[in-house]
């Protein structure tokens, strides 16, 4: 299946985070929180201002992201676990 996000929506799968921690303590599956970095994998045209214009998105395919954690809905794209948010849940890029 393949997905075209509209407007300011972004599509994103979460990037896993370790599963030890820095003192090499084994964090088990039901004291992990849903990750809050992923990539993006599409991204709509942008936002459609009021006089008419598209304002175009700052993030684009590629970019990985830091984005709010109870922002955006859960979604399965060929059975694989993604998230479509808008812009403004995203809170930075990841250089």
């Amino acid at each position: 299946m393949k997905i075209r996000p509209l407007h300011d929506r972004v599509i994103v799968k979460r990037v896993e985070e370790e599963q030890v921690s820095r003192g090499g303590i084994i964090i088990p599956d039901t004291a992990k929180e849903k990750p809050i970095k992923g990539k993006v994998v599409a991204a709509g045209p942008g936002r459609r201002l009021d006089n008419g214009e598209v304002r175009a998105l700052t993030v684009k395919e590629g970019d990985v992201v830091l984005f709010s954690k109870y922002g955006g809905t859960d979604v399965k794209i060929d059975g694989e676990d993604h998230l479509i948010l808008r812009e403004d849940d995203i809170l930075g890029i990841v250089d």
